[in-house]
């Protein structure tokens, strides 16, 4: 087993000339639970992103679950968005994202993440239509649907953000339920404006200047 899940030493990201990330160092044991807070634009979505493999660092190094490339990168992380990054297709096709998963795996990922009830009284099942940007589906039906995309994935490395802030309190609840059976025995990293929603398995930092500090 590799001695960190997550290694990013001295990494730093500019958009255009505007630096947002300035030489951020993080170690993450496999398995553990790590929470950044801050601010909107201090940068906790953009380091979500890079440690997604989705951007690039333009300096330092990040090794994630033995992987260097951002392709490869990708392979071995799941991300839940704040708001809802599901295709204008089914609600089978959002969780499989085009690979050839046994039903059962399906359904499994479904009943761990709140859906199988609800899918189960609709028509036409899993073959449901979810709408142009997830618009025939609640806000909290649309990030269980994400929550049961990455468990299907079976990543070993889990990136939230803010995934309950859009949604009402009991939803959220609900919500925060199916991340705990999503996030168990897996290396978490959790973007959130609200430290309520980071148990004690958390470590946590704040996000302040372009870098990490302990909060």
């Amino acid at each position: 087993m590799e001695e960190y899940a997550i290694c990013s030493d001295n990494i730093s990201f500019s958009y255009a000339d505007k630096p947002v990330i300035k030489n951020l160092s993080l170690r993450v044991r496999p398995g553990g639970h790590i929470g950044i807070l801050g601010g909107s634009g201090c940068g906790k979505s953009t380091l979500l992103k890079i440690l997604a493999g989705l951007y690039a660092p333009d300096q330092g190094s990040l090794l994630l679950a033995g992987r260097r490339s951002p392709e490869e990168i990708r392979t071995q992380t799941a991300l839940v968005m704040q708001r809802s990054s599901l295709f204008p297709l089914s609600i089978r096709d959002n969780i499989t994202c085009g690979h050839a998963f046994p039903e059962e795996k399906i359904w499994a990922a479904c009943e761990n993440a709140g859906l199988a009830h609800w899918i189960r009284q609709l028509p036409t099942g899993l073959d449901t239509p979810v709408g142009e940007r997830g618009n025939q589906v609640s806000g909290g039906q649309a990030q269980r649907i994400q929550i049961a995309r990455a468990l299907c994935k079976d990543a070993p490395v889990i990136l939230l953000d803010e995934p309950v802030s859009a949604l009402d309190q009991d939803t959220g609840l609900f919500v925060l339920d199916a991340l705990r059976r999503l996030t168990e025995g897996r290396t978490v990293v959790h973007v959130t404006h609200h430290r309520e929603t980071l148990d004690d398995s958390y470590r946590v930092y704040r996000m302040e200047k372009g870098g990490l500090i302990d909060a």
